[in-house]
C-alpha cells in the first residue's frame, strides 16, 4: 500500500496523477473510451444547441436577430461535429488535450453569443448557463483543468455580456453570480471525486496487474528450479544419462509394459575395458572424457525408445523394449564398433578404447528386472574373464 501511495498519488486540486509517467500511462488506457464518449456527447450537446433556433424563431421572429442567430448555430453546430469527428478519429487525452478542450470553449463563446442577441430572455438563458456549465463538468469527457477553464470563460463571458447588454442590476448580478459559482463548485468538486476515484482504480488495477506479473515470474521461476533440480535428481552429472535411481524406475516400466504387450525386452549390462588403466596412465580428466564420449556413442546408437543409464563407475545399463535376441545382439555389436571407432585425444592415440556388454532376454516369462540384471552382470563378467571386447548373450552364453 505504501509503494502504491508513492507511485500513484492523485493531486488534490487537479484530481490527476502528480507524477508525469503515472498520469500519461492512465490518458492512454482510456483512450479508446474517450473518444467513443467525447464524440457521442459532443454530438448530442451540439443538436441541443441547434434545436433552440426554434424557440429564437418564436421569440424573435423573421427578424435580424434571428438570422444572426441561426447563422452562429449553425456554424457552432457545424464545428462542434466537425470536432466530434476529428475527436473520434485522432482524439486522446494523452497528446491532443487542446483537441478536447476546443468544443467547449466553442459552444461556450455561441451560448455568450446569445446574450446581446436576445436580453430578454436573460432568466432563460441563466437556466442554460447552469445546464452548460454542469455538462462541461460531467457530461462532456474531459479533464477537470479543461472543464474548469471552459466553465469559468462561460460564466464570466455571460455575466459581461448580461451587465451590457442586458443591463441587470447589482442585485440581479449578484444572485447570477451566485448561481453560476453554486453550479461551478458542485460541478468542479463532482468532477474532481470522480476524477480521483477513477485513477485511484486505475492504480490499484496497475499494482495488482504489476503483482500478478510477479507472481508468474515467480511461478515460472519456481517451474525452472523445479525443473532443473529434476534433473539433477535423475542425471548423472558427468555424462547426462539418467542416473540408477531414476533408470531403475523407468527400467520397471518398459519392462512392465512389454510383459503386459507379451513382447521380448532386452537388457544391456555394459563396461568399459580396462578403465583402470586409462584413469592411472592419462588422469580422470582423460578418464572422465572417455566416459563421456562412450556415453554419447550408446545414445546415439539408441532409439528414443530405449531406456539408458549409467549404473556406477564405468558401468552403464540399457533397456530396449520390442527388442529379442537378434535385434540386441545386432546393436551390442554396432555399439561396440562405434566405441572402437571413437576419435581421441593425440596423447591417447595408443589407447583402443572397448567395451564389454552382457545381455539378457526376457521373452514372455515373468521375469523382474533384478533378475534381468543379474544375468546381464553373469553374462558381462564372462566376457571379461575370456578377453573383454564381447558381447555375451545370456540365452545360449555364446561369447562373441
Amino acid at each position: 500500500m505504501s509503494s502504491l501511495k508513492t507511485h500513484h498519488q492523485v493531486h488534490w486540486l487537479t484530481g490527476q496523477f502528480c507524477k508525469g509517467g503515472s498520469e500519461s500511462m492512465y490518458r492512454r488506457s482510456i483512450e479508446s473510451r474517450v473518444r467513443f464518449e467525447s464524440c457521442l456527447y459532443l454530438t448530442v450537446a451540439a443538436l441541443i444547441f441547434g434545436m433552440f433556433a426554434i424557440s429564437d424563431y418564436y421569440l424573435l421572429g423573421i427578424t435580424r436577430e434571428f438570422y444572426l442567430l441561426l447563422a452562429m448555430r449553425i456554424g457552432v453546430v457545424s464545428l462542434c461535429l466537425l470536432l466530434a469527428f476529428v475527436i473520434g478519429r485522432w482524439g486522446g487525452y494523452s497528446s491532443k488535450v487542446w483537441l478536447h478542450a476546443l468544443p467547449l470553449w466553442l459552444l461556450a463563446t455561441g451560448i455568450i453569443l446569445i446574450v446581446p442577441l436576445r436580453p430578454e430572455s436573460l432568466p432563460t438563458q441563466v437556466t442554460a448557463v447552469v445546464v452548460a456549465t454542469m455538462a462541461f463538468y460531467l457530461l462532456i469527457p474531459n479533464l477537470l483543468t479543461v472543464a474548469a477553464l471552459a466553465s469559468f470563460y462561460l460564466n464570466i463571458g455571460f455575466l459581461a455580456f448580461a451587465v451590457l447588454f442586458a443591463e441587470i442590476g447589482p442585485m440581479a448580478m449578484l444572485r447570477i453570480a451566485l448561481l453560476l459559482i453554486m453550479a461551478n463548485v458542485v460541478g468542479f468538486f463532482a468532477l474532481l471525486r470522480l476524477e480521483s476515484l477513477q485513477r485511484k482504480q486505475f492504480a490499484l488495477l496497475h499494482e495488482e496487474r504489476d503483482q500478478n506479473q510477479q507472481l508468474h515470474e515467480e511461478i515460472a521461476h519456481r517451474k525452472s528450479l523445479e525443473t532443473q533440480l529434476r534433473v539433477v535428481a535423475e542425471r548423472d552429472a558427468l555424462t547426462g544419462l539418467n542416473n540408477r535411481g531414476h533408470f531403475m524406475n523407468l527400467a520397471e516400466e518398459v519392462l512392465r509394459r512389454s510383459q503386459l504387450e507379451r513382447v521380448p525386452f532386452g537388457f544391456f549390462m555394459i563396461d568399459v575395458d580396462h578403465f583402470k588403466t586409462i584413469n592411472d596412465t592419462w588422469g580422470h580428466r582423460y578418464g572422465d572424457w572417455v566416459l563421456t564420449k562412450i556415453a554419447e556413442v550408446c545414445v546415439q546408437s539408441l532409439r528414443p525408445t530405449d531406456v539408458i543409464g549409467r549404473f556406477g563407475g564405468e558401468e552403464f545399463v540399457v533397456a530396449l523394449p520390442n527388442t529379442g535376441p537378434d535385434d540386441a545382439h545386432i546393436v551390442a555389436e554396432r555399439l561396440k564398433k562405434q566405441v572402437a571407432d571413437l576419435p581421441l585425444h593425440e596423447e591417447m592415440e595408443k589407447l583402443c578404447p572397448s567395451v564389454t556388454i552382457g545381455i539378457a532376454i526376457a521373452q514372455t516369462e515373468d521375469v523382474d528386472l533384478e533378475t534381468l540384471i543379474t544375468r546381464a552382470d553373469q553374462m558381462l563378467y564372462s566376457g571379461k574373464r575370456n578377453g573383454r571386447n564381447r558381447v555375451v548373450m545370456y540365452d545360449n552364453e555364446v561369447e562373441e
